[in-house]
């Protein structure tokens, strides 16, 4: 049994398109060309381990993700959800989350005693 690149290549791409990220942002992040970064979603090339726990970093997963798609829950993860979701938002949009947080984290406290 083999390595399937294809596949790895699929989940590359699923992973980054899930967050909004172009292949011209991944090549960037890793400092590569936006055509080798094509070449391995497409399972054209053989990507290494390191280049692929450099993905995984990139895209906020672990390099297991990658490798079989069964995704591991991490703290990491869902803060790169809320990143990219704040990213998207007005200054206004941004300030009134804070607010939220910050009552979220006052009534959490009050709670607590």
């Amino acid at each position: 049994m083999g390595i399937d690149y294809g596949a790895i290549g699929q989940r590359v791409q699923r992973r980054r398109k899930a967050l909004g990220k172009t292949q011209d942002y991944l090549a960037e992040a890793l400092m590569v060309s936006v055509g080798y970064i094509s070449q391995i979603e497409r399972g054209v090339t053989r990507v290494n381990l390191e280049t692929l726990a450099k993905i995984a970093q990139v895209l906020g997963c672990e390099i297991t993700d990658l490798l079989s798609g069964v995704s591991t829950p991490r703290e990491s993860y869902m803060l790169g959800e809320l990143e990219n979701l704040v990213r998207r938002m007005s200054p206004g949009q941004r300030r009134m989350l804070a607010q939220i947080a910050d009552i979220l984290l006052t009534e959490e406290e009050k709670m607590k005693k």
